[in-house]
């Protein structure tokens, strides 16, 4: 997972416009339905669709940077406080994943901005593999594990 987001942030950082377009049209909701009782909810301004899109890759970066602190705790070895520090380290950069796939895209950017209805500019199943992905991970750096002779079994 630190792998993927560091690629994912340097992806959006490099090569800005594609994923730019996404955000422009997910949030100004030109691709859906356009029910009127739902189009109040777009945001067309381009400076905000910006704003939004530069926090995601912010976002994704700080993720990244605390999955990849994460990993190096986990390789550096299993001593108590390497290990603590690897289960919260990767604990608070898998939440952040599960936050900006689960929260910000399946919730808000599906259903409050309707990318659902969208065939052009739906990533509805991308976000959910990657919740998919992380949650699992999660529950996996949750698991008890075996420890070294004489430490304490967390």
């Amino acid at each position: 997972v630190a792998l993927y987001m560091t690629l994912v942030a340097f992806g959006n950082i490099t090569d800005f416009g594609t994923n730019q377009q996404f955000v422009q049209h997910v949030l100004s909701m030109d691709t859906t339905f356009k029910d009127p009782d739902l189009m109040w909810r777009a945001v067309e301004s381009p400076a905000l669709q910006n704003a939004a899109y530069v926090a995601v890759i912010v976002w994704e970066a700080l993720a990244a940077l605390v999955l990849l602190a994460a990993t190096w705790f986990w390789i550096t070895g299993l001593r108590r406080d390497a290990y603590d520090r690897a289960r919260a380290a990767s604990t608070v950069g898998l939440v952040m994943v599960l936050l900006l796939f689960g929260l910000g895209f399946l919730a808000i950017g599906g259903e409050w901005f309707a990318m659902w209805q969208s065939s052009d500019w739906n990533g509805l199943d991308a976000a959910a593999r990657n919740v998919a992905l992380t949650a699992f991970t999660l529950l996996v750096v949750h698991l008890p594990g075996v420890r070294r002779a004489g430490a304490e079994r967390v």
